[in-house]
C-alpha cells in the first residue's frame, strides 16, 4: 500500500513539475501568414526545435501560438528558428481585460 502511495505522489509530482516549465508564446509574423503553405511552413519547420510541444498557426488571426518546455528552449531561441525560415516574428501580449470602472467604458460621453 504504501508503495503504491508513494508511486501516486511520485506521478504527481512530475506531472506538477512539467506544468510548471511548460509555458505558451503567441507571435505575429512579418511576413504575415496568408495561406495554408504558409501554415505548412512553420509547422513543418518549428516544430523540430528542441523543447516545442505545440504549435498553431492561424490562418483568421495571422498568429502563431506555441506551447513549449522553458527549460529545453525560450522565446529568444524560438525567434531564431522563425528567422531560419524567413520569419520575422514579435511577441503578443494579451490585451488586458477593461473593467467597467473605465470612464469610457460606461457609455456617456
Amino acid at each position: 500500500m504504501k508503495k503504491l502511495v508513494l508511486l501516486v505522489f511520485a506521478v504527481f509530482l512530475a506531472v506538477l513539475a512539467n506544468a510548471q516549465t511548460k509555458k505558451e508564446v503567441v507571435f505575429s509574423t512579418e511576413p504575415e501568414i496568408h495561406c495554408e503553405s504558409c501554415v505548412n511552413k512553420i509547422k513543418n519547420n518549428i516544430r523540430f526545435e528542441k523543447g516545442v510541444k505545440a504549435i498553431n498557426p492561424d490562418l483568421n488571426t495571422k498568429l502563431v501560438t506555441i506551447q513549449y518546455d522553458s527549460e529545453k528552449t525560450d522565446i529568444e531561441k524560438l525567434q531564431k528558428a522563425f528567422q531560419k525560415i524567413g520569419y520575422k516574428v514579435t511577441v503578443v501580449v494579451p490585451e488586458e481585460k477593461k473593467t467597467d470602472e473605465n470612464p469610457s467604458n460606461d457609455g456617456t460621453k
